[in-house]
């Protein structure tokens, strides 16, 4: 599988970041049985072919239409709207670096010299999810953000890299994102979120038993994956291209069936120059 771009330019998403201190979202102590929740509200996934605004990189009003956003956890969710929360899941946020280094130092992957193990695609060092141990662990950082999501309003939660392990250098495999992810879907699922797959066609069979309700897919036209998706999640997928060409081509093939929508890659808040968003 080709490697590609999972989420959008972090100076994009450093300002809304800060919003949220890293510290404050880890002090919790919380395991990811120990949520603390009362009777949890039901999980809601959501319609297929809803119209979808992608805005990682900054709020804005959705267009006209638009039925389902998905924000950035430290944004507030859309009104009147699906709303699904971006968390990065499976890797540390560039601006947290130093956070993680200082704090769960044992929790970042580290290669056979001891130093992080970094997607240098975006500069993000990999979580190390290679043991139950570590898993856990990680829930307590990780599992108030989903808290977070579900206190705020949000319908659904999106956990970005899975895929991670395809740039661990052989120290982590599917299974290991795969019984993370099951870790981070019962910790939704208990406040009242649905969970979207993001990308990695190849955990599609493992979908069920990891608990993920829908998926969150990029540029699936140009990799020849929005089929697969499809059948996997009943159409209940929000498909994102980046390239004019892959938009037409989905548009004319998937377009009564799916939502797909056209950004740019950067994914620039509305009224930004280069700033692209078109649906069909």
């Amino acid at each position: 599988m080709q490697l590609r771009p999972s989420h959008p330019t972090r100076a994009l998403l450093l300002a809304l970041s800060l919003l949220l201190p890293f510290g404050a979202a880890c002090s919790t102590g919380r395991g990811p049985q120990d949520t603390g929740a009362a009777t949890p509200r039901a999980v809601r996934p959501p319609g297929a072919d809803a119209a979808f605004d992608y805005q990682l990189g900054g709020p804005y009003p959705p267009p006209r239409g638009v039925r389902a956003v998905s924000r950035d956890r430290t944004a507030k969710p859309a009104p009147d709207r699906y709303n699904v929360c971006y968390v990065n899941a499976f890797q540390a946020q560039p601006n947290e670096t130093r956070s993680w280094q200082q704090r769960h130092p044992d929790l970042l992957l580290r290669d056979a010299d001891g130093r992080p193990v970094v997607d240098e695609d975006w500069d993000e060092p990999l979580l190390d999810i290679s043991t139950a141990a570590k898993r856990t662990a990680l829930m307590d950082v990780v599992g108030p953000w989903i808290d977070g999501c579900a206190t705020a309003g949000y319908d659904a939660v999106e956990p970005d890299n899975l895929d991670s392990y395809e740039r661990s250098d052989g120290r982590l495999t599917a299974g290991d994102a795969a019984a993370f992810a099951r870790l981070l879907a019962r910790r939704a699922h208990q406040r009242g979120l649905a969970v979207a797959q993001k990308n990695t066609a190849d955990l599609l069979p493992r979908h069920r038993s990891i608990g993920f309700d829908f998926a969150v897919v990029e540029e699936c036209a140009r990799y020849k994956e929005c089929g697969d998706f499809a059948d996997a999640y009943d159409d209940r997928i929000f498909v994102i291209e980046y390239r004019e060409q892959d938009f037409t081509a989905a548009c004319r093939t998937w377009g009564p069936r799916l939502s797909i929508t056209l950004r740019d890659r950067d994914l620039r808040p509305a009224g930004s120059k280069g700033f692209v968003d078109r649906h069909c």
